[in-house]
């Protein structure tokens, strides 16, 4: 959708966020801290995967900047914003405390939002469309340190890259975009999440889970995902006229439009553009009879 101009182009409607895998070595905690301080709105969406129990359960990792990350939202709801915190599989164990608030920060498992042009969202991580992880959490945990390793290899090999003047480049997201079974879990994925919004009778859906940012039309149904900020650092926006469009942090021309102060929205150097995630099996979710609240 094309972006409209306003008279406060850093001040947004609405933001959706979703895994940041803060307790990881790989959390952008630093681009994620750079997007939030400069870029504001009324609605703060927390879509799952905040916080990645399953890696701090392993070995524990947890740095200044993580916290800066968590005290900088929590600030962000004290300061006027409405934030809904929306658990996802690595942080499932905040789903036990859904209805509940915590400061300024309400935790919810699903939620519809309005937006400004009266179309209805659907908001959940995603996770339930996911059929290894309904059936088989040993696999996707496996899964999530081979996926670590990769990312690690990335990051040696893109320090190489960096030294001979070369721009970054992803190997996950390159296995991901040309592994064919990937590609295929990832349609299978749009279409099931679609699907459930189609029956809660609403509009559009946005999720995350997938690490893959996107924007398309599923059969009278938008699918809206909002991305990662483990490599590619993006995020789902709505414009104060109900307008929608996908940030990517990485990008300098994406910083410079949301930079009110002339000093290039930080982080000059922040690069990225992966896909991160797993690629699972993807089988039927259960009908899930429990209907979303209404976020206005």
């Amino acid at each position: 959708m094309p972006f409209s101009i306003e008279r406060n182009p850093t001040r947004l409607r609405t933001i959706w966020i979703s895994d940041l895998h803060l307790g990881t070595k790989h959390a952008r905690a630093d681009s994620l801290l750079s997007f939030i301080k400069n870029v504001d709105s009324d609605y703060l969406f927390l879509v799952g995967d905040i916080f990645d129990g399953w890696a701090l359960a392993r070995n524990w990792f947890w740095t200044q900047s993580h916290n800066d990350v968590v005290q900088k939202l929590l600030r962000t709801g004290r300061k006027g914003t409405r934030v809904v915190y929306i658990p996802g599989n690595h942080d499932e164990f905040a789903r036990e405390y859904a209805g509940l608030r915590f400061g300024e920060i309400l935790v919810e498992r699903d939620c519809i939002h309005t937006l400004a042009d009266g179309r209805r969202l659907l908001v959940l991580h995603g996770d339930e469309f996911d059929g290894i992880i309904r059936h088989a959490k040993w696999l996707q945990s496996l899964g999530a340190i081979a996926y670590g390793l990769t990312l690690g290899l990335n990051h040696v090999y893109n320090k190489a890259r960096q030294a001979m003047g070369r721009p970054y480049w992803s190997l996950s997201a390159y296995l991901k975009q040309r592994t064919k079974k990937a590609l295929q879990y990832i349609d299978d994925f749009e279409y099931l999440v679609a699907d459930r919004a189609r029956q809660e009778g609403v509009d559009g859906v946005v999720c995350g889970h997938i690490h893959k940012a996107e924007m398309r039309d599923i059969e009278g149904i938008q699918y809206l995902n909002t991305g990662d900020w483990v490599e590619s650092c993006t995020a789902l926006v709505e414009h104060m006229d109900g307008t929608l469009e996908i940030l990517d942090w990485t990008d300098a021309g994406t910083r410079a439009r949301f930079d009110s102060n002339g000093r290039g929205a930080d982080q000059t150097d922040i690069q990225g553009d992966g896909q991160p995630g797993s690629v699972p099996q993807v089988i039927l979710p259960n009908p899930v009879n429990a209907s979303p609240i209404e976020v206005n």
